[in-house]
């Protein structure tokens, strides 16, 4: 099991509610009144904070979740400083920690941006993007996409500009892809080094990269996505703050992600 943030909001809200609801239990048996500035000061923190706990643990367990960007391998979708909401009932209704689904609601389409735990460390969250769906032959050569031998069209957009923290993929090309039918923009850097191969996708899993193509450690080199571990799917930029491009910029708040 691992101990992330959702376990501690779980036993947060288990400890206060028991703090809480065994104070009120108690007084009812013992038919005893107090005001409410009379309750010991544990149970007064606990009558505080249970309500405010419990919001949030389900709020973030069913419905949304936050996550800052790290890195830059969804560049130029997803800048490093971004924070983004992830619907959490698009894959289905989890439980938290257990991560055990409860209510079937969907499964990821080809294109989605989804933030899954990485099989090679599961503490840890992982956004890409879904290329390749349960029973897809997915091929990469000569840093061309091919879709169960459909080669995936690309248009040039030319030289990119990189700013702040991904101002290193300065003179990257980018690339307008459609990924058979969802079009969303790429990077590619000629001469880097990257791994050509062909790759089957299980059942019950997914294939996956990241829009920085030779700067993203994704399903080209590790494997695939079980769906057990699919957190979500990435919707909405409601923040970027990056001191290396003058903190807050503006331009991205709001932004859907496609």
């Amino acid at each position: 099991m691992d101990y992330d943030f959702s376990f501690y909001l779980v036993v947060g809200t288990f400890v206060t509610g028991v703090v809480w609801g065994g104070y009120a239990l108690y007084i009812k048996l013992t038919n005893r009144s107090y005001p409410h500035e009379q309750e010991p000061l544990l149970v007064e923190y606990a009558h505080s904070f249970f309500p405010v706990i419990l919001i949030v643990l389900l709020l973030r367990s069913f419905l949304f979740e936050p996550f800052r960007i790290p890195s830059g391998s969804m560049m130029p979708t997803l800048l490093v400083g971004d924070f983004i909401l992830v619907n959490k009932f698009s894959y289905g209704v989890r439980l938290p920690v257990l991560n055990n689904k409860i209510i079937e609601t969907g499964e990821p389409q080809r294109g989605d941006i989804v933030v899954f735990r990485f099989p090679k460390q599961p503490e840890v969250d992982y956004i890409k993007r879904v290329i390749g769906l349960p029973g897809d032959r997915i091929a990469y050569f000569d840093k061309k996409l091919y879709v169960n031998n459909t080669p995936v069209n690309e248009a040039s957009l030319g030289r990119y500009e990189g700013v702040g923290q991904g101002a290193n993929m300065t003179g990257a090309e980018r690339f307008e892809e459609d990924l058979l039918g969802v079009k969303h923009s790429i990077l590619i850097t000629h001469g880097a080094p990257t791994v050509e191969d062909v790759f089957v996708v299980p059942q019950g899993q997914y294939f996956v990269m990241g829009d920085n193509r030779d700067n993203s450690n994704d399903s080209r080199y590790w494997g695939f996505v079980p769906e057990g571990n699919l957190v979500g799917k990435a919707f909405f930029i409601w923040m970027n703050w990056d001191l290396e491009n003058g903190g807050i910029s503006f331009s991205r708040i709001g932004t859907i992600l496609k």
